[in-house]
């Protein structure tokens, strides 16, 4: 009950900052907390040594591919937020 607690109260603070944050610094904050999913994918590697069935290593998978792909976006989207900033030759 209490791991459903702070899951609950953790979902109201993010949904609170994130909806004081101005959309100007929306994509910089969001790429930047993309890139923060690297701790999951260190994660699932953890978890990925102590399951041992086959629903686990699903679960893994999914969970490894998913951050894997937020990863990357939030590289791509800095990337790209970057690009406005440079000077055209």
């Amino acid at each position: 009950m209490a791991d459903i607690t702070v899951f609950v109260l953790s979902l109201l603070v993010g949904f609170e900052v994130i909806s004081k944050v101005p959309a100007t610094l929306h994509t910089p904050l969001m790429s930047g907390a993309n890139a923060i999913h690297g701790v999951v994918v260190v994660g699932v590697l953890l978890l990925a040594s102590a399951t041992s069935s086959v629903a686990g290593y699903v679960l893994l998978f999914v969970a490894a591919f998913f951050a894997a792909m937020n990863v990357a976006g939030g590289y791509v989207v800095t990337d790209r937020m970057l690009a406005m900033f440079r000077r055209r030759s």
